[in-house]
């Protein structure tokens, strides 16, 4: 008896020691300020993605809008100019900004979200994740000075409005948990900000959920055995999709110095890359490649057929949108390029076109974010369970393959890809 007490007073003051008061009162702050995050960004970001389908619908009724995207341009890179805020870095400053504390102004909100929506109305060729990453972030670093949180702290902020942003837009709460937290330093995960983004991302999820916002599903229509000889064509296709990934970043970042390089003026810029991609528009004769691309992504899973030439299009229509100085993201595009390489190999081979396109998707959005865990994630929310060990084996190869390139140059590699040493580098 005597025995049973005392090992009862021992483990009541182990728990006593082990619960920290202030740790606890850390864990309920963070509780709350991820609920306020989740429901103020994901409100915005449901407004956001409702506006978004709104252009975007309204500029497939009318193509003839197309002809508008000049002016278009012309009213973003004014509205920057006028906020003085003409050499923003796009998602780059929100990774600096949780790297080294990098200055986020207030303004990064509204510019972003309105600048979109002009890009996305006119037919500019961009994304909309990579601007929610921008739009999340800036949301939580001014809720973060709000409540005047520290440094450290706001950087949490941060992240957590990447994820409920990302999981409004996208309805991948899982991966937008975990993506925020991936993407600033590849080979850390910052796991203080753990509880936070996962709270933020369901909340926001749900909010979208509620706004009848529906999460992007697709269907895989044939899995294959997993044998020695499906692994060798999928490992293929994570090799070639790593390369794909790399001309992906390789044409952005050269077509940027390019536009800088040869037309320093920005607002003649913005006007000579909207005719570009008006130019290329009449050349290709539909709107395929303009906007996100989500639609022929479907087409992809459904059809499982494809132009050959379609990826490359459509980095070359993301390359003179974006670069010229119109907003939006750059990772929809992304998923665009990996489904339409994916479906054109396995069309090719003769080995489940979908399987391909999914796979294809997944391995060139890990080599131009360098986010394996958050790339397995999506694969997941996006197909199911039953491509798992083709996803798992296209995620390894393309991971490796990509080496540093990536879509951010503020982005760290901290650990090699190649063997446990410690780099500090920045992407390619």
């Amino acid at each position: 008896m005597k025995d049973t007490m005392a090992m009862t007073k021992d483990l009541f003051i182990k728990i006593k020691k082990s619960v920290n008061f202030k740790r606890t009162i850390s864990g309920v702050k963070w509780v709350v300020f991820s609920l306020i995050s989740g429901l103020f960004v994901g409100i915005v970001g449901t407004l956001f993605s409702l506006a978004m389908s709104f252009v975007t619908a309204t500029r497939l009724a009318h193509p003839w809008m197309i002809f508008l995207l000049p002016m278009g341009g012309l009213m973003i890179v004014g509205s920057y100019y006028l906020l003085k805020s003409e050499n923003h870095a796009g998602t780059n400053l929100v990774l600096s900004a949780i790297q080294s504390g990098a200055y986020l102004p207030v303004r990064t909100a509204p510019l972003i979200f309105v600048s979109t929506i002009i890009t996305h109305m006119f037919g500019g060729s961009a994304g909309r994740e990579g601007a929610a990453l921008q739009l999340g972030g800036s949301l939580g670093n001014d809720i973060g000075k709000i409540f005047h949180l520290d440094a450290k702290d706001n950087n949490i902020m941060i992240m957590c409005g990447m994820s409920a942003a990302f999981s409004a837009l996208f309805g991948t709460p899982v991966a937008a948990a975990i993506f925020s937290m991936e993407v600033v330093s590849v080979g850390i995960m910052h796991y203080a900000a753990l509880v936070p983004c996962v709270i933020a991302a369901l909340v926001a999820q749900g909010v979208a959920s509620m706004a009848g916002i529906s999460p992007e599903t697709f269907v895989i229509t044939e899995v294959p055995d997993f044998t020695v000889f499906s692994a060798i064509k999928i490992s293929f296709l994570a090799i070639l999709c790593a390369l794909v990934s790399i001309l992906f970043c390789v044409t952005l970042h050269g077509t940027e110095h390019l536009y800088k390089k040869y037309i320093k003026n920005p607002f003649i810029r913005v006007v000579v890359g909207g005719c570009i991609v008006i130019v290329l528009t009449l050349l290709v004769g539909d709107q395929t490649y303009n906007g996100a691309g989500m639609d022929f992504i479907a087409r992809c899973m459904e059809e499982a057929t494809v132009r050959p030439e379609a990826f490359l299009l459509k980095i070359i229509f993301t390359a003179a949108t974006l670069c010229a100085g119109f907003k939006g993201g750059e990772i929809v595009p992304s998923l665009f390029t990996g489904a339409a390489f994916g479906c054109l190999f396995g069309s090719v081979l003769g080995f489940s076109p979908t399987l391909c396109t999914a796979v294809g998707m997944t391995a060139v959005f890990c080599g131009v974010t360098n986010c394996p865990i958050t790339s397995l994630l999506i694969s997941f929310e996006l197909f199911g369970y039953a491509g798992v060990p083709y996803f798992l084996l296209s995620i390894a190869f393309s991971y490796m393959v990509s080496g540093y390139f990536g879509l951010y140059h503020s982005q760290k590699i901290m650990y090699s890809k190649y063997k446990n040493d410690y780099i500090n580098r920045k992407a390619v």
